[in-house]
């Protein structure tokens, strides 16, 4: 089951009506004192309907987790979709500069601020969550990689377990370094990171860059999950074949974990 409405978001050129959704388990209805852990998602547009997608073409996230009868919340906004690349301001945590399009004050933290502050806490008004950082994950692609890395990173108390796919570490590549260093990490943290092996050269210093961004964020300790997809590329067709080993990840000895008798996931 999904649900589709309209949510006021502070955007980048002010306040404005924003498309979200949430998704419910196949065993939501039956079991009315169950509660789930919930998968938080960026670009919303693109996780379930292609109607709604930008290309046409969605991740087809409900229909994956209805055949696998997966016992998991996913609550999503849709992206800034202005004709001057404002999704590429609110989805980075920092200040870069793009050889085709200039440059960009990232707004990121202000975006990653209101989920935490205003739309998490919805969520968990509105529906049977398990509301602690055990069960309170986040995830996107490409920038909403990026971002699902940083709130990860930045907001560790809050998220235990994030998938990053296809993530934009060519923005502010030092900044993202320097958090992976000094970053206050809770116990049990999980990570899914991959990239497709056709964008690997889409911009320099990929695959050296994703080695050792995995090698910093491995010896911080954080349990990581990092692939190279053969013939994946940057598309949600490519990342929606990616599903089965990001809820894999995820869910990892959190399937058993359900209310009445809720326990850690770590």
């Amino acid at each position: 089951m999904i649900k589709k409405w309209s949510i006021r978001y502070p955007a980048v050129g002010g306040e404005e009506e924003r498309r979200a959704y949430v998704y419910l388990p196949t065993m939501y209805e039956a079991d009315p004192d169950r509660r789930y852990p919930v998968l938080y998602m960026f670009d919303g547009q693109n996780v379930f309907f292609d109607e709604d997608a930008t290309y046409g073409k969605s991740w087809g996230v409900a229909d994956y987790l209805d055949y696998t009868d997966t016992p998991l919340i996913v609550a999503a906004v849709e992206c800034n979709a202005g004709a001057n690349n404002e999704r590429l301001v609110e989805y980075s945590p920092y200040r870069f500069d793009d050889k085709q399009y200039g440059h960009f004050d990232g707004k990121g933290k202000d975006t990653l601020n209101w989920f935490v502050h205003e739309f998490k806490p919805y969520i968990d008004a509105n529906y049977r969550t398990e509301s602690d950082r055990a069960h309170t994950f986040i995830g996107g692609s490409s920038m909403g990689g990026l971002m699902s890395l940083y709130a990860l990173l930045q907001y560790s108390d809050v998220f235990g377990r994030a998938a990053a796919l296809s993530p934009s570490l060519w923005v502010a590549p030092e900044a993202l370094t320097a958090l992976v260093g000094r970053c206050k990490l809770a116990p049990g943290t999980v990570l899914y990171m991959d990239y497709g092996s056709r964008e690997m050269g889409n911009h320099d210093g990929m695959r050296k860059g994703f080695g050792e961004m995995c090698s910093r964020i491995f010896a911080r300790g954080i349990n990581l999950t990092a692939r190279v997809v053969p013939g994946g590329n940057h598309s949600e067709a490519s990342w929606e074949k990616q599903l089965p080993f990001v809820i894999h990840t995820l869910m990892y000895d959190c399937l058993l974990y359900t209310s009445p008798s809720p326990r850690d996931c770590s």
